[in-house]
């Protein structure tokens, strides 16, 4: 991306500032200089927005370090919103068409890309940890084993589920499981993207299953986390009443695609929450990233989306080197977060993270408990965390609301992704 050429740096920056040079390029002061662009740009302040994107292009890089390659992003996504939205940006066209981001330049994984992928960093592992072993506690004695897989990665968690379930249910008759996923429109799904059908991607689930001598059967549903998944929710109301049959339900990173009070009148979260209540699900797993990216303020918006988007930059130069094909697919991925925060609004702002705190409020309301993990699962994630570079980590964050210990993957002491267990009231147990 080359802005320099349709802008114009003549006028000082703001008082002491009268170019690049005179700017740091840590993230501090990156921090400050997108936050002062988006000002800027939600001022109609033209002039001033023009020269900060300026400086903005000079410091930033795709290819830099992980401040450089993430304020590229934001510099893109703040250059797509005011050329898109504002008629006094429309010197920024040229550039913001160029910088453009579309979902067509996204990587679509094949089932074993996507398994790599998800094995690199605990992003997923640990989620996918805390909630397996919440569910093979919860499903040990039933028959049958309902599992509605709500989850970012395409039943990336599945396979190990599987494996888990074979081994610790071995010396009893191995229940039947039935696995249901999401089919959405693919223009709506979020990244990572896989480059396989739903269909094919059950019949390589089915036939792994089968070799651990379960027998599985695989469910797709079309619906819509737009609408609350209603279709998913009235699907599983007529389901027919099965003896001894556990109803699972695994939301790894998907439940935020559900609209909240911000964008509706209508809190669809909390009405899926109640309603997947009524259905009285046996266990529920909660495993999101924490962060907050529901505010109506652009700028309280862009400081909690970059105080949390620099971690997947600075973990990735854990494992990638400079030009890996790999680290692109996953920057790529990131960025389009980025932008659909910072540039779009409405219906078409997907990513509305919520922090812990209000999920947990939310399951409560619903009248679910919480469920503890105990030492068995924290000395499993804490080995898993050994596997990776020094920089993660793990807190025991104790709600004072219910008193139940939860699991926080950290980066560096931040809090990335939280991870929890819900149960309906009056069927709460630890899992010691």
């Amino acid at each position: 991306m080359n802005t320099t050429r349709i802008l114009n740096p003549t006028r000082p920056l703001w008082p002491g500032f009268s170019s690049s040079k005179s700017l740091c390029a840590d993230a501090n002061c990156m921090e400050q200089l997108l936050l002062h662009c988006a000002n800027a740009i939600e001022s109609n302040d033209a002039t001033l927005a023009q020269q900060i994107i300026w400086v903005l292009n000079n410091l930033a890089s795709p290819d830099g370090d992980s401040t450089q390659r993430l304020a590229f992003s934001f510099l893109r996504a703040l250059m797509s919103r005011a050329a898109s939205k504002i008629p006094a940006f429309a010197f920024l066209s040229v550039a913001a068409t160029a910088a453009s981001f579309s979902r067509k330049t996204l990587h679509r994984f094949s089932v074993i890309e996507l398994a790599e992928f998800v094995d690199l960093s605990p992003w997923h592992r640990f989620g996918f940890i805390a909630a397996n072993a919440a569910i093979l506690d919860a499903v040990e004695g039933y028959s049958s084993i309902h599992i509605v897989d709500l989850s970012l990665t395409h039943c990336m968690q599945m396979p190990t589920l599987i494996d888990s379930m074979a081994n610790k249910l071995h010396k009893q008759p191995l229940p039947l499981l039935k696995l249901t996923v999401i089919a959405s429109d693919d223009e709506s799904h979020p990244p990572p993207l896989l480059g396989i059908s739903y269909e094919e991607l059950g019949s390589k689930l089915v036939n792994f299953a089968t070799t651990r001598n379960i027998a599985m059967e695989f469910r797709i549903i079309s619906s819509s986390y737009s609408d609350g998944l209603s279709s998913l929710i009235e699907q599983l109301r007529n389901d027919p009443f099965v003896f001894n049959e556990a109803l699972v339900v695994n939301c790894h990173m998907m439940l935020h695609y559900i609209p909240e009070e911000t964008l509706t009148s209508n809190p669809t979260r909390s009405v899926f929450l109640k309603e997947l209540r009524d259905l009285n699900p046996t266990i529920v797993t909660l495993i999101d990233e924490d962060a907050d990216f529901t505010s109506t303020n652009l700028i309280s918006r862009l400081r909690s989306l970059y105080n949390y988007m620099w971690i997947p930059y600075d973990t990735a130069d854990m494992f990638w080197t400079r030009g890996s094909e790999q680290r692109q697919w996953y920057e790529a991925d990131v960025s389009w977060k980025i932008d659909n925060v910072i540039a779009k609004e409405g219906a078409e702002r997907v990513e509305r993270l919520e922090p812990k705190s209000r999920w947990f409020e939310r399951m409560r309301e619903a009248k679910f408990a919480g469920v503890g993990f105990g030492e068995v699962v924290a000395t499993e994630a804490k080995t898993m965390l050994e596997e990776h570079a020094t920089g993660w980590g793990m807190k025991r964050d104790v709600d004072e609301d219910d008193d139940v210990e939860r699991f926080v993957l950290t980066w560096k002491g931040h809090s990335v992704v939280f991870a929890s267990a819900w149960a309906p009231i009056n069927g709460v147990a630890d899992l010691t």
